[in-house]
């Protein structure tokens, strides 16, 4: 059974009204820009500093898995969670785990994407200017 544990971004980010801006690896891990509802100016940079098992998703409401157990911790309208037990995680390579482990699931959740990182390291959460 899943189990999300909701995490602080660091900013109140209602989940459906937030969207992925942009995405991009790095050399040793990725950055991910997320709107920040009714801030034109800003934007959430979500970054990762090691490598990476990524998903992105761009319609959130369409499943790609069925765990047939109840999602126990989801919150409403939360945008960033820690995940223990899901299909995602379990189905990826176990060398790979072995090797950049120990490894943790991590899911990002918005009204038109959701991403899914597992990685041996932790988010960092920035608050960065918007180009225009």
């Amino acid at each position: 059974m899943p189990i999300y544990k909701p995490i602080n971004a660091g900013v109140s980010i209602k989940a459906s009204a937030s969207d992925l801006l942009a995405f991009q690896w790095e050399t040793n891990g990725i950055v991910a820009d997320f709107v920040i509802p009714n801030d034109e100016v800003q934007m959430l940079r979500v970054s990762f500093d090691r490598p990476c098992i990524v998903r992105l998703l761009d319609e959130m409401p369409l499943s790609t898995e069925d765990d047939e157990t109840p999602n126990e911790g989801l919150v409403p309208e939360h945008f960033a969670y820690r995940l223990e037990g899901a299909r995602f995680a379990n189905l990826q390579s176990s060398s790979w785990k072995e090797i950049s482990g120990p490894v943790t699931h991590y899911q990002f959740v918005t009204g038109w994407a959701c991403m899914d990182v597992l990685t041996g390291s932790s988010p960092t959460f920035s608050i960065i200017a918007r180009s225009s």
